[in-house]
């Protein structure tokens, strides 16, 4: 079963506690510490908790049909499009961008920093039979893996294929622990500790962009969520205040994500 962690941010305000909304976000989005800069200016601008509940994308969005959240923040194209076009969300909004990279051992036994694409890249990987860890937990991420595994045609059978149906930083710590391969968002990547003798080794593929999109769960479905508050916060992330905080948020001068809020869709 998959664990669902809660991370509740409260604050007061004016002697009272503030509108709250539940928000099922990715463990990438969380682990990349962008939501530490967010939710104390989304508090201060327009007065609301927001409540994360962090997990992959595939729970969120099963949380979203449950009408347990009132809104989520999640990035698997192909998923979304058929959660609003089911009817569980209202509409599917783009926020910000960054994507995903290769991560392995400083001595590449597989070669990948010479791969062609992303692909090839997992092709090597096979071909070596080098150990390379998979989120296993129906995320985004493992979402964009599995994708890529079948664009490659390689086998991903074997000892060496290690799924562990984790969050992306518990999955790169065992990545770092065993000396693995791993695919990971480039933010989980930078803002994370435990690099050990890990390396990244790929990168630039347009195949690996990862966009992030926000949907509110639809009223229609779930009368009690909170479609105002939702709304609201739609708004703010769209906003020139947003977008100087998600452009401004670096790691040693890097860029963890950029802002490109667009219409509706």
């Amino acid at each position: 079963m998959i664990r669902i962690f809660a991370f509740v941010f409260m604050f007061l305000g004016s002697g009272a506690w503030a509108e709250s909304l539940k928000l099922a976000v990715t463990t990438s989005f969380h682990n990349s510490g962008l939501s530490d800069i967010l939710l104390p200016a989304i508090k201060e601008d327009i007065d609301v908790e927001v409540q994360l509940l962090v997990v992959g994308t595939g729970q969120a969005l099963r949380l979203g049909e449950a009408g347990d959240v009132d809104a989520i923040l999640v990035h698997s194209r192909t998923a979304e499009d058929a959660f609003v076009a089911a009817g569980y969300g209202t509409h599917r909004r783009e926020i910000m961008y960054n994507d995903f990279v290769f991560i392995g051992p400083a001595g590449d036994p597989a070669g990948i920093a010479e791969a062609q694409n992303a692909a090839d890249a997992l092709t090597r990987i096979a071909e070596a039979q080098a150990v390379f860890v998979s989120r296993g937990d129906d995320s985004g991420t493992h979402k964009k893996e599995l994708s890529l595994w079948e664009a490659s045609g390689a086998s991903r059978g074997g000892d060496w294929y290690r799924p562990v149906g984790a969050g992306m930083g518990a999955s790169l710590n065992t990545a770092a622990g065993m000396d693995a391969y791993i695919l990971a968002d480039r933010a989980s990547w930078l803002n994370f500790g435990n690099k050990a003798r890990l390396d990244l080794l790929f990168a630039g593929d347009p195949a690996l962009f990862n966009q992030y999109a926000y949907i509110p769960v639809n009223p229609d479905r779930h009368a009690h969520v909170k479609a105002d508050f939702a709304i609201a916060l739609e708004d703010w992330l769209t906003s020139d205040r947003a977008k100087e905080l998600i452009d401004g948020y670096t790691i040693n001068g890097e860029t963890l994500f950029t802002f490109n809020a667009v219409n509706p869709s």
